[in-house]
């Protein structure tokens, strides 16, 4: 082999290697940072690339897929002074990779102790019942400061999720405590509630009975009441009528007779019954009197029936 053809192949070996130093393939969801000359120069998206040889090179590469970074547990401090355990987890992605690469020396680190520091800030400004209850708007919040502080460097901070928010033993004991008693307080409420009603329910039958009770005792009076309004009536009706019919027979031909010989009887009768009610009794002074009342009832019996016949004036 001479001296030409050794040439030859180092050249084509040269070259070869210079080849496959400076031709590139990007991967998909990657950007690779080139600087030439030390200066930087482009950043290469996925895809076949060649630099220039001995000008350019790569210096950074990034990976363009949304990221998780564990943030480690910190002691934060309420708004009522008490000391809680919070950790969480960023997801972060870089949008520009060339100001990721000379905006800041490392993004993940600035990023990661940016987080503990505005969540240290948010737990602050709320109380310990709270940090519960308002997980999403210190979530909301800390990404929003994030966000604005990581735009220079060309990441995008998508979302903070708290994991776990860890109180001291005693502070957990005591909100047992508290949420026991709220329990029972609720259900003493509860308890309460049912027997007011219960009673209320109860009260409220009485009445009813009452009022039906009253109702059917004032319905009965008045039925009563009618009852003997209409039985007076027709007593006085059946008396006015056997009066008309007695007046009818004393006017009628030997009616004043009959009338003096029942009065007589019944008058005979009376002093009978007097005879044996007891062993005195008094008689009176002239008998005589019985004639005259018999003639005086016949006389106003007969007057009666005169008054009903004469025509009227």
């Amino acid at each position: 082999m001479d001296t030409s053809t050794i040439v030859a192949l180092g050249l084509v070996f040269v070259v070869v290697v210079i080849l496959l130093k400076t031709a590139v393939v990007v991967p998909q969801q990657n950007g690779f940072v080139v600087e030439r000359l030390g200066k930087y120069s482009k950043t290469l998206n996925a895809g076949f690339h060649i630099l220039i040889p001995f000008l350019e090179r790569i210096a950074y590469k990034h990976s363009l897929k949304e990221q998780a970074t564990d943030i480690a547990e910190q002691i934060c401090i309420t708004r009522d002074n008490v000391q809680v355990g919070v950790d969480g987890v960023l997801y972060m992605q870089v949008l520009d990779p060339g100001r990721a690469s000379y905006g800041i020396g490392n993004y993940m680190f600035a990023i990661s102790q940016l987080a503990q520091t505005t969540l240290r800030s948010e737990i602050g400004k709320i109380e310990l019942d709270r940090t519960f209850e308002e997980r999403g708007q210190i979530n909301q919040n800390v990404v929003a400061e994030l966000d604005k502080a990581s735009d220079p460097w060309g990441v995008k901070v998508l979302r903070y999720e708290i994991k776990n928010i860890n109180p001291p033993h005693d502070v957990l004991s005591a909100m047992e405590k508290q949420m026991r008693a709220e329990r029972e307080k609720r259900a003493v409420i509860l308890t309460s509630e049912g027997e007011r009603d219960a009673k209320i329910n109860e009260a409220e039958g009485e009445k009813q009975q009452v009022i039906k009770q009253s109702e059917g005792v004032k319905t009965q009076q008045i039925n009563e009441a009618q009852g003997e309004a209409e039985a007076i009536l027709a007593i006085a009706t059946a008396t006015a009528q056997g009066l008309r019919e007695v007046a009818n027979a004393v006017i009628d031909e030997g009616g004043s007779d009959a009338m003096q010989l029942r009065i007589a009887e019944q008058y005979i009768t009376q002093f009978g019954n007097l005879a044996k009610a007891g062993n005195t009794f008094v008689v009176p002074s002239n008998l005589a009197d019985l004639t005259s009342m018999m003639a005086l009832a016949t006389d106003i019996a007969k007057g009666k029936d005169r008054g009903k016949d004469a025509p009227a004036a």
